[in-house]
């Protein structure tokens, strides 16, 4: 069996394994010699979002396990946050705590409120709301009158909220995965070297993207930076790496040998079929108002299968 030492050398054997080497060697260059990138994964139907708001993942505030995917998503991605929950939210989906033609969002209700205008006559000490309940739906808006403003009411834009709202605007999107050795043309074999890379993208990759919100005279920038790619090649091994990887290419310079820089250099060391995921990480910060934050991110790629069999060699 072709085996590899560290620094990706193989490890010399003696005169007499130097046939089960080059055979090895050649069995490696006929499986990988007709492999085609990999179609981009298909991304399952992302959740509902608030108006205005393309990615609803900002508000999960897992921030799972540093270097692991952890419970990453269900293919259509799944982030991590490490700031507060929202401030607004209604039937555990977060609102903007204002609206512009609604007012001021009261958690306690689940109702938006703005003054009405123009005001009716009302008691000494009262004035009427214009009142839009169920987080929003202008299906149940009314008029109502009351003693004094709701809780929240006239309050200044929250920072982190806004930071929020623009990583929404960004879409970073979960990885588009490849691998070689592909099942679908022929499976791999135990002990050599597998390929992973990603389709690039700045909204897969980075290297930084950048947003503002601006609210009631408040700006909020927010920077988002790509930290790293973690591959799951489920059987319990995950591998790390810096960018989204190299494309195999079976005519290329290093057809035959390890990833340049992004490779499971050392093979499967049993047989069977694996499904591998990925998961990207991002820093995001956030600064405005006065105050900063960090809002870690991740974003988990759907499972491709991996078929791998015994390395078998025989002798004269």
């Amino acid at each position: 069996m072709l085996t590899w030492g560290g620094g990706r050398v193989p490890v010399p054997g003696t005169g007499a394994g130097t046939p089960r080497r080059l055979l090895a060697g050649t069995l490696l260059a006929l499986l990988v010699a007709v492999l085609a990138p990999l179609p981009a994964a298909a991304e399952g139907p992302g959740p509902e979002c608030p108006p205005g708001q393309n990615d609803c993942t900002i508000w999960d505030d897992d921030p799972g396990t540093p270097g692991d995917p952890g419970g990453g998503g269900n293919d259509g991605g799944s982030s991590g946050g490490g700031g507060t929950a929202p401030k607004c939210q209604w039937n555990g989906k977060p609102l903007p705590c204002y609206n512009e033609f609604l007012g001021w969002f009261n958690n306690g209700d689940g109702c938006y409120y703005k003054l009405a205008e123009p005001q009716p006559a009302a008691p000494a000490g009262q004035q009427w709301y214009v009142q839009t309940c169920n987080g929003g739906d202008l299906g149940t808006q009314t008029v109502v009158l009351r003693d004094g403003p709701p809780p929240g009411f006239g309050s200044p834009p929250d920072p982190e909220e806004l930071a929020r709202r623009a990583l929404a605007r960004i879409s970073l999107l979960p990885p588009r995965i490849a691998m070689a050795p592909r099942r679908s043309t022929g499976p791999g074999l135990v002990g050599l070297p597998v390929w992973m890379w990603a389709s690039g993208g700045r909204n897969y990759f980075g290297p930084t993207i950048t947003a503002a919100e601006e609210d009631r005279g408040l700006r909020v920038e927010l920077t988002a930076r790509f930290d790293r790619i973690v591959w799951n090649m489920g059987n319990g091994v995950k591998v790390t790496c810096s960018d989204e990887g190299t494309a195999y290419d079976a005519k290329g310079p290093r057809a035959g040998k390890t990833s340049p820089d992004c490779g499971y250099d050392s093979g499967y060391p049993k047989a069977g079929t694996y499904r591998v995921s990925a998961t990207t990480y991002w820093t995001v910060t956030w600064r405005g108002g006065g105050e900063s934050g960090v809002i870690p991110q991740t974003r988990t790629s759907g499972t491709i299968p991996i078929e791998i069999d015994e390395l078998q060699v025989v002798t004269r």
